[in-house]
């Protein structure tokens, strides 16, 4: 029996969550996007979908949901977190995002894999280092985009994808895998759309 086609195209939002019970129910399969406030997520996501979904913004931190989109295959989704690091937001709501944000990540059973926006030009933050940490002490699948790359030339961006991939030690951990991407030039994309494909279809079967 082959399996369902992805087309991105085709994601429609679905809603938005501000806690773990506002959340769709906990079956199918998903995939969730992280990323600090300033590391083109939902770039990423729109990309990705060749649609304008994610709301970008010239005020990082904008996306204080968690939002929830509905691929053309019945029960498999895109997730949109909340992105971190430059909101200008009061302490109070940051405490409120990083609690509901954990909920999710921590007992969220139909969650194939995450992927993380790192900007390519800046070393890992204390976020990206938090997401790392939490993916690898719970053996979820994490898949860094290094966004931007469109910024460097390619041998940089090369050097830098390099760089990424010692630093992790990817060679020694199969859940990790890294690679460049950008939005502007639409580079990457293909090579993202087969990764999701792989964590949202091919579990999905193997699972049934």
């Amino acid at each position: 029996m082959s399996l369902p086609q992805i087309q991105y195209h085709l994601t429609r939002f679905n809603t938005s969550a501000s806690k773990l019970s506002q959340c769709p129910e906990d079956t199918g399969a998903e995939v969730a996007f992280a990323g600090r406030s300033n590391a083109g997520k939902s770039s990423a996501i729109n990309t990705l979908t060749n649609a304008k979904l994610a709301r970008t913004s010239k005020t990082p931190g904008r996306t204080q949901l968690i939002n929830f989109f509905d691929t053309n295959v019945e029960g498999v989704r895109i997730v949109d977190l909340p992105g971190y690091g430059y909101a200008k937001v009061p302490i109070a709501m940051k405490e409120h995002w990083q609690k509901h944000l954990d909920d999710y990540l921590q007992n969220r059973e139909c969650l194939r894999g995450v992927v993380l926006m790192v900007d390519i030009r800046h070393p890992l933050k204390e976020f990206d280092l938090m997401m790392i940490q939490w993916c690898s002490e719970a053996a979820m699948p994490l898949h860094i985009l290094l966004t931007k790359a469109d910024k460097l030339n390619r041998g940089a961006a090369q050097n830098a994808l390099l760089k990424m991939k010692q630093q992790l030690d990817v060679k020694n951990n199969p859940l990790l895998t890294v690679q460049t991407f950008s939005a502007l030039k639409t580079t990457g994309v293909e090579q993202l759309r087969e990764h999701l494909n792989r964590w949202l279809l091919e579990e999905d079967s193997a699972a049934e």
